[in-house]
């Protein structure tokens, strides 16, 4: 069973993330609280760190983890080919409940699962989470959950399911969940509605339509 930390308190909550810090560092599991759910995290850069990831949660490579940003300069790092109108999503939007779905840079070196040469990154609303990853860099997070259950909305639920696999539970209470970031495609010219979530489609296109663009539900 990992260790849990109460981040409501000032001296254990640096004590957590520094903590948390070397087990990313370590290739180990950390679970940290999002402005959705809570998030099963790891070194984006480290593959095994990442098959670790997959194997918790009991899912396939099928369904690669986004990746969790501390800042939005930090995209132009990780994707090319950005439109215009991501961007300006980008500007409005995040930190907040938004993924992008936009073309891996190629000289990374990673191994996110089957992503087709695209790469979901989004910045999190959550003051521990950005926190945690100023200090580790990005972050490949999914939901703090065993494949086919609810995503976890307290620290209890995380432990109660993935308590032997994780290194580290940040606790900063309750998070607004159950309702999951929206993902948007952004590998086109016009952006595609991937998944619904927090965000509604009428809000992401009042950013885009000033630039002449709009977002579609295809789903």
């Amino acid at each position: 069973m990992g260790t849990r930390y109460d981040t409501s308190d000032a001296a254990e909550r640096e004590e957590g993330l520094a903590e948390a810090g070397r087990a990313v560092q370590r290739g180990q599991v950390v679970v940290l609280p999002t402005d959705t759910v809570y998030g099963l995290g790891v070194d984006a850069f480290s593959p095994s760190a990442v098959q670790r990831l997959f194997d918790v949660k009991g899912r396939g490579r099928d369904m690669p983890p986004p990746v969790l940003v501390s800042a939005r300069t930090t995209l132009e790092a990780l994707a090319i080919d950005i439109p215009a109108w991501a961007h300006a999503l980008v500007d409005e939007l995040w930190p907040g409940p938004l993924t992008l779905v936009l073309r891996q840079q190629p000289s990374l070196q990673w191994d996110l699962g089957e992503t087709r040469g695209t790469v979901a990154v989004r910045m999190p609303d959550h003051e521990v989470a950005l926190d945690l990853l100023s200090r580790t860099g990005p972050l490949a997070v999914s939901s703090a959950n065993l494949s086919g259950r609810p995503p976890a909305t307290d620290v209890d639920d995380a432990q109660k399911m993935l308590g032997r696999h994780v290194r580290v539970f940040l606790d900063a209470g309750a998070t607004p969940g159950p309702v999951p970031s929206t993902i948007v495609d952004c590998t086109s010219d016009a952006g595609r509605l991937l998944r619904r979530g927090v965000l509604d489609l009428e809000r992401l296109n009042e950013v885009v339509r000033p630039l002449d663009t709009e977002i579609r539900d295809e789903g």
